[in-house]
């Protein structure tokens, strides 16, 4: 495979074409081996509610931004396991959906002005959004007819693993826009999930803060380290399982409403850069676009590289200075350079509303560096149309859905690269199961400043809440 870089085509899909296009999006889902999600909001409250000290205040927090606020946009991407080829080979259909609620919520300014200067289009999302209606049920059935909550049932319905990037504020507002009135307290919310979700929630912040341990991980810095690792390790030639991409080709009617997002390698960097040090470790900087200093996350990457081995071999002349003198060797050995602890909260606010590709807006407070994705990956020619397409992608437009697939990689790159590291007899037998998805990271949420993580469980003192049980017979027939 040579190096090149990835196409990924993202399908506009708007109240004009939502019924067109359902059949397709609900073959995606239903054969999919796990789905990912990601939600452009209309803001979020009060920031520091959210990175509370006690969990329980911070859902209420939660809550509240989820009951007043609303989703602006929606990424779905579906990663389908090959049978006749490679384990980790994929065939991912990715999906942008751009939602207008049909109630009253409250859309910060500050939301406003940096959804509105990274692309997105409001205009396009009060014309042609899919109209929903947030809550428990309003007339309306969930489980029938063509509409965006019935969707939501479609994914319930095929219980496969859900894959998000610090996902607690998604799930909470997923729920209370599609599903029904979210309940008072957070060990119901999470009762209820572990019920909606039977094949595992999965959050790619934790497991690339805990798993592979990366130098940050706000989501494009995770998605390009992966791309990049995994596109060394497939041009090395070595032994192994490697992630492979592949997407559906789009011809005729179809095309129209496709835009690409293009990925290109990461470009090698050579001379030292003055980095901003805030971006580096969090994705976002108060100062934006007037930083003077790097928010070029290829050169981020490399530096933090760069540092590392600096790093390792400098530990290794001490190492072996201290076994001249009889010394042992220091417990801080290994920190990251240059580097603000991950588990540490920004003591500053990023300015609005900041998820998506440019900015993750998050229970953390950090937001997202803007940029395209880079790797090497297998990828098929397309037609001289895409050209003109990519100017839509690249503007900004489709950050939900290109969100989605990038958490969607992470995901498929990290079960990867950990059954490598821990392949022996016994794992090779379990390769094809489903089973083989993360342990160590199943129903596992990131929280901000925390060290252990919010587990989806439903525990001996917590009941499922009365909405989610009448939703729970209405979806299988039954009740859990």
């Amino acid at each position: 495979i040579m190096a090149s870089s990835l196409v990924v085509p993202v399908i506009d899909v708007q109240n004009e074409n939502f019924k067109e296009l359902w059949p397709a999006m609900v073959v995606a889902i239903k054969t999919a081996s796990f789905v990912a999600l990601d939600t452009e909001l209309s803001g979020l409250g009060n920031r520091k509610s959210l990175l509370a000290e006690s969990i329980e205040d911070r859902y209420k927090a939660i809550c509240h931004a989820a009951r007043s606020r609303s989703i602006l946009s929606l990424g779905i991407a579906c990663y389908k396991k090959h049978d006749q080829k490679p384990a980790d080979s994929y065939l991912v259909q990715v999906y942008n959906l751009t939602l207008l609620c049909s109630e009253e919520y409250i859309i910060e300014p500050q939301s406003v002005h940096f959804l509105v200067q990274h692309g997105f289009d409001f205009n396009k999302q009060y014309g042609h959004g899919i109209p929903y209606c947030k809550g428990n049920n309003k007339g309306g059935a969930d489980d029938r007819g063509v509409h965006i909550r019935a969707l939501f049932t479609e994914l319930l319905r095929a219980r496969k693993p859900l894959v998000l990037h610090n996902g607690l504020i998604d799930m909470a507002f997923l729920y209370q826009v599609f599903y029904a009135h979210l309940p008072e307290r957070l060990a119901t919310f999470t009762a209820d999930l572990s019920e909606m979700f039977p094949a595992g929630i999965y959050d790619t912040k934790y497991v690339t803060e805990f798993e592979l341990r990366l130098s940050a991980s706000y989501l494009e810095y995770a998605y390009k380290k992966c791309k990049l690792d995994n596109g060394r390790s497939v041009d090395s030639g070595t032994n192994g399982p490697h992630v492979h991409i592949e997407f559906c080709q789009y011809a005729g009617h179809m095309s129209t409403y496709v835009d690409y997002r293009e990925c290109p390698a990461v470009a090698s960097v050579e001379e030292q850069t003055d980095i901003c040090q805030r971006f580096s470790a969090f994705g976002w900087c108060p100062n934006g676009t007037k930083c003077p200093l790097s928010h070029d996350t290829d050169r981020i990457i490399l530096q933090d590289e760069k540092n590392k081995e600096d790093k390792r071999k400098k530990r290794k002349r001490q190492r072996e200075k201290k076994r001249s003198e009889g010394e042992g060797s220091s417990i801080f050995d290994g920190a990251p350079e240059n580097k603000i602890s991950n588990m540490e909260v920004d003591p500053e606010d990023p300015p609005g509303d900041q998820r998506g590709t440019v900015a993750e807006m998050c229970p953390d407070g950090f937001g997202e560096g803007s940029g395209t994705g880079a790797g090497r990956e297998k990828t098929n020619d397309r037609s001289a149309g895409i050209e003109t397409q990519k100017k839509n992608a690249d503007a900004g437009t489709h950050r939900a859905g290109f969100d989605a697939f990038m958490t969607g990689y992470i995901f498929a790159y990290s079960c990867t690269v950990i059954r490598k590291e821990e392949a022996g007899e016994a794992d090779k037998e379990q390769e094809e199961e489903e089973q083989s998805w993360l342990p160590t990271c199943l129903n596992k949420v990131y929280l901000s400043g925390k060290v252990a993580p919010l587990n989806v469980v439903k525990s001996t003192f917590s009941k499922s809440s009365k909405a989610h049980m009448q939703k729970m017979e209405m979806v299988w027939g039954r009740r859990c």
